[in-house]
């Protein structure tokens, strides 16, 4: 296959998240993912960009950016990240939020029509503050910024994280061009949930037939707004029953049926789609690596059904 029709992925692990023994966050996994796709014909793996103050803005209050910067955040602030700051943390949560703008761009104007972050995710990130493992709203800025350089004036971020999106739901509540979508566990975290265009609360124990339902009568809804220049998602492997901090009960199988459905309604209406990988916190890690892999596999066979 021609280098010109790889699809990109932008893997940010060799930018290192310093973190305390036992920490519950999954940094590993990112290694493994990208170690994965190595040799993968189709893929294109390649180093992100940072992102730069000027772009962090587009999302964030530059006041808070300057904060998350300079390590001045108060010490509730940090513990609300639940990271401790580093430059190295910086560091990464700019490539973090540049993986996805370079996804967001290559999905654009790829021949594809999509791209990955291997990481990313970041939506607990509202505009003054983080929150749950999240400095910088990746899916947000990536956003903006497609819209403020004329290529993609209307967004739509479907996200599947088990968490809803609370922080990209305040960040867009006044915003007309981008439209929230947001499956997650009612009861899970954050316990205090924003307004996104369209929340789908489930239950704890929620299995794949309604899960699936749930999400093709969401995507049913989206078809009644504005079609989107861009799909931004979110494929959490969190939603999977044997996730530590999920509290439903998706199979591996329903996941990728998940998957699956989203890839063929962005390709069906040829909208390109970014995927940023979200949340994972499965034991054995490799049941999250596993899951998003084939979110990866299964994007991959549905953009290149009609392919040379």
């Amino acid at each position: 296959m021609s280098a010109a029709h790889r699809v990109k992925a932008f893997s940010t692990d060799l930018f290192v998240l310093p973190l305390p023994p036992r920490h519950r966050f999954p940094m590993e996994k990112y290694r493994l993912l990208r170690q994965h796709l190595e040799g993968n014909e189709r893929i294109a793996l390649c180093e992100p960009p940072a992102a730069t103050d000027g772009e962090l803005a587009l999302a964030h209050a530059p006041a808070y950016v300057e904060q998350i910067v300079s390590g001045s955040l108060s010490e509730q602030a940090i513990a609300a990240i639940g990271f401790p700051w580093s430059e190295a943390m910086v560091e990464r949560s700019r490539r973090s939020t540049g993986a996805t703008i370079a996804a967001a761009r290559a999905a654009l104007e790829g021949p594809v029509g999509l791209a990955f972050n291997l990481a990313g995710g970041t939506h607990h990130a509202a505009n003054d503050r983080g929150g749950g493992f999240c400095c910088f709203n990746d899916a947000a800025v990536a956003a903006r910024l497609m819209q403020a350089q004329g290529l993609a004036p209307r967004v739509l971020i479907v996200d599947l994280d088990v968490h809803q999106g609370d922080g990209t739901a305040r960040i867009f509540e006044h915003d007309a061009t981008v439209f929230t979508l947001s499956v997650h566990g009612a009861a899970n975290y954050p316990f205090e949930k924003a307004l996104s265009n369209l929340d789908c609360p489930l239950p704890d124990g929620t299995v794949d037939a309604y899960y699936l339902e749930t999400l093709s009568d969401a995507l049913a809804v989206a078809d009644g707004w504005h079609l989107p220049d861009l799909l931004i998602y979110l494929a959490g492997a969190d939603p999977l029953a044997q996730d530590r901090l999920g509290r439903l009960d998706l199979t591996a199988d329903g996941l990728a049926r998940r998957d699956r459905m989203v890839f063929d309604w962005a390709r069906s209406r040829r909208v390109p789609v970014a995927v940023a990988m979200a949340g994972g916190y499965a034991r054995p890690i490799d049941l999250t690596v596993d899951v998003h892999l084939k979110t990866i596999e299964v994007g991959l066979e549905v953009f290149f059904q009609s392919q040379p």
